[in-house]
């Protein structure tokens, strides 16, 4: 069910709102004159955003909040539906990541990452049910990532993350049918590689430069797919060509696309600077309201890189495709 109200009229609850698609989120649906209460770690980069919010155009609240503290997240829901006497969306956006070999990643960092990404979710939704069916209808977004259906090296703690998100979007939507309260939507966003702070942001355990593997998609391509999903909410919805295309490959052919992601993800992941080991923002927030991470170059690298990647996709359809003619038939 769509929100029971025109956009310009709804309140909707944004984490990870400092940063990143966050930060697009929030001045996207200000635009179209939503009341938008925001929340992350960083207060004074939140009340940036939250000013920006309001020349735009829209009604803005700034609520700092930890997702990984039930009670914190308890609080920014009644915060809301205080401010603006209703809760038609709540966006669960927050995320961190460690990036690393999976035995190599210090276990606290491991930790902490599924506790915002999938615990500060699933805290999140259970604070806003309550709110959306007293309204009588509502949407819930998860901001997940392609790395919800398929998986890439170095990323063991996000990639288990996001599939878990998504397993626990399907649950939830299951039962809110089973229990005749199908007018609250569940929706999951599935974006490619975009172009935002986050591999700046993220522990590297690695020795290099972290570097997002291109084509390198801008944070507005996700605002807008959000955007789209509150007012016609689908189970879920892909943001950027490749991301489609990558987990068709992996539907296809599971075994050889992960080895081609493997293979892809290695040579894309770390650029060639050596890095000190480094935290980033898993326990210490340093969002400073920006949307871009500055890897605009990265997308001149999208026909080198993309070609290659498309090769392998080739030879994943190709094999696939021959391995179904091989089979003997049984219908005769």
């Amino acid at each position: 069910m769509p929100l029971t109200r025109t956009i310009d009229d709804t309140t909707i609850v944004l984490t990870g709102a400092s940063s990143g698609i966050g930060v697009a989120t929030a001045y996207a649906l200000a635009r179209r004159g939503a009341a938008v209460v925001l929340a992350a770690r960083s207060g004074a980069a939140l009340e940036q955003v939250a000013t920006r919010c309001r020349a735009l155009g829209g009604r803005a609240l700034a609520v700092p909040t930890d997702v990984t503290d039930p009670v914190a997240v308890e609080h920014l829901a009644a915060r809301a539906v205080q401010e603006f006497g209703h809760l038609d969306a709540w966006i669960n956006n927050a995320a961190v990541s460690a990036v690393g070999l999976f035995d190599e990643i210090p276990v606290e960092e491991f930790r902490r990452v599924l506790e915002v990404n999938l615990l500060g979710a699933a805290y999140g939704m259970r604070a806003a049910l309550p709110y959306l069916d007293a309204a009588g209808g509502g949407v819930l977004v998860n901001n997940a990532s392609v790395l919800a259906e398929v998986a890439m090296p170095y990323q063991s703690a996000y990639n288990a993350t996001k599939h878990g998100l998504r397993g626990l979007a399907d649950t939830i939507r299951q039962e809110l049918r089973v229990t005749g309260r199908g007018h609250v939507s569940v929706c999951t966003v599935l974006p490619a590689t975009i172009d935002t702070p986050f591999f700046r942001h993220a522990a590297n355990h690695t020795g290099r430069e972290l570097v997002p593997p291109p084509p390198v998609y801008p944070p507005e391509l996700v605002a807008e797919t959000i955007v789209r999903v509150l007012r016609r909410p689908r189970r879920e919805a892909y943001a950027g060509g490749a991301a489609r295309l990558i987990a068709a490959q992996w539907r296809v052919a599971p075994a050889l696309a992960e080895r081609a992601l493997a293979w892809y993800g290695r040579r894309t992941e770390l650029g060639s600077a050596a890095r000190p080991e480094s935290t980033g923002n898993v326990f210490t927030a340093d969002a400073a309201a920006r949307r871009d991470g500055g890897w605009h170059g990265r997308r001149r690298q999208l026909v080198r890189m993309s070609a290659a990647f498309g090769l392998a996709a080739a030879g994943t359809a190709v094999g696939t495709m021959a391995a179904i003619g091989r089979r003997p038939r049984t219908d005769r």
